[in-house]
């Protein structure tokens, strides 16, 4: 028999991990985590049933959820999102919302409004529109976006490189760094090195603490590198405020620009040269937090 005690379940679908808690009624919590292995956002009926597997395991039984609410890595447009949402009301039968895993460091932090940036391997910043349409911008992937994020400043990193390698300089900390990182033995191997992953955005991103290493050793590239990275990262807050997204309050969350203080210094800075009434502030809180907050404003 189904536990009739509301329960809200939110959830955040990270690249990585998975992390699912659920609020019930009485102030009972339930908290889960387990790898993102198998989740397949592009496909709606198998994302559903991949979430409707979870919190099965996830749940005590008899207890089954009133409101949903799922942020979703790479659910990256509101058709996608809203496929998914259908697909889970079908299945469970109760009120469901799903949004990207960005949308939800706003209601984490425990704001109405304003822009969730995240810079962690990749990066990417989500807002709303005036009228409730989210917009999304950055996101695109190391080899052709991703700036600022992990994946983005070690490509970076590698064209400052080679660009001192073809003036005919000697490798600095960056350039040695990045040698040891890939392991090879000089820099112009570092092309192939870069060209042979298999997973780009992981594999390139693992080697990101060489870019901060080298700037810790006064290398002018590796600073630079970084500076550009802060610039771009404040750049996609700027875009979102050129298409009418409120940015007063800008959420921020993710393992490289929250682990790395030069990187967030050089944001802010670039942020408060751009848009100088923008408030950043670091997600002090799991992200999951505003998944269970917008799934109990669904009860």
């Amino acid at each position: 028999m189904q536990d009739s005690t509301p329960c809200a379940v939110g959830i955040d679908v990270g690249g990585t991990k998975t992390h699912l808690r659920a609020f019930v009624r009485g102030g009972d919590v339930v908290d889960h985590v387990r790898s993102s292995t198998g989740w397949r956002p592009h496909d709606a009926g198998a994302a559903a049933d991949w979430l409707t597997d979870l919190i099965a395991d996830a749940l005590p039984s008899p207890l089954r959820p009133s409101a949903l609410a799922v942020g979703g890595h790479a659910c990256e447009t509101p058709r996608q999102c809203a496929g998914i949402r259908a697909a889970l009301q079908e299945r469970l039968g109760v009120p469901a919302l799903v949004v990207g895993d960005a949308e939800l460091l706003v209601p984490a932090a425990g704001l109405e409004k304003g822009v969730g940036l995240v810079a962690g391997t990749g990066s990417v910043a989500v807002g709303r529109l005036p009228g409730g349409e989210a917009v999304q911008v950055g996101g695109w992937g190391a080899v052709l976006g991703d700036e600022g994020g992990a994946a983005g400043l070690v490509r970076e990193a590698a064209r400052a490189v080679w660009a001192a390698h073809d003036r005919g300089e000697e490798p600095d900390a960056l350039a040695t760094g990045l040698v040891a990182a890939f392991g090879v033995a000089e820099v112009p191997a570092l092309g192939a090195a870069l060209e042979a992953a298999e997973d780009v955005s992981a594999e390139w991103g693992s080697r990101s603490p060489a870019v901060f290493t080298a700037a810790e050793a006064g290398s002018p590239l590796a600073r630079a590198v970084i500076a550009e990275g802060g610039r771009a990262l404040a750049g996609l807050v700027v875009r979102l405020a050129a298409r009418g997204v409120a940015v007063d309050d800008v959420v921020v969350a993710g393992g490289t620009v929250l682990a790395q203080p030069t990187l967030y210094e050089a944001f802010t800075a670039a942020l408060s040269e751009s848009l100088p009434g923008a408030r950043t502030q670091p997600l002090r809180v799991p992200p999951v937090e505003g998944a269970l907050a917008l799934a109990r404003s669904l009860l």
